[in-house]
């Protein structure tokens, strides 16, 4: 019973991976779009804004595809 628990823990983990990682790819392009807005307008806070999205999101995304290998195993 524990193998089966172990697996349905892997996928668990590989599918919130999937989710963490495609969650960080959308909020990263969010916050392309606001630095480019915010260059556009001369806006600094919306472009700092948008800088800010990028980084979490790539790191939302690394965060993702570090789950999915650990859930993979």
């Amino acid at each position: 019973m524990a193998n089966q628990n172990d697996r349905n823990d892997q996928k668990d983990l590989n599918e919130q991976g999937m989710e963490d990682s495609l969650r960080g790819k959308a909020e990263n392009m969010k916050g392309r779009l606001k630095d480019a807005a915010g260059g556009l307008t001369g806006d600094a806070s919306m472009q700092a804004e948008g800088k800010w999205d990028q980084a979490k999101g790539k790191l939302r995304d690394k965060l993702g595809k570090a789950e999915q290998d650990l859930g993979s195993d």
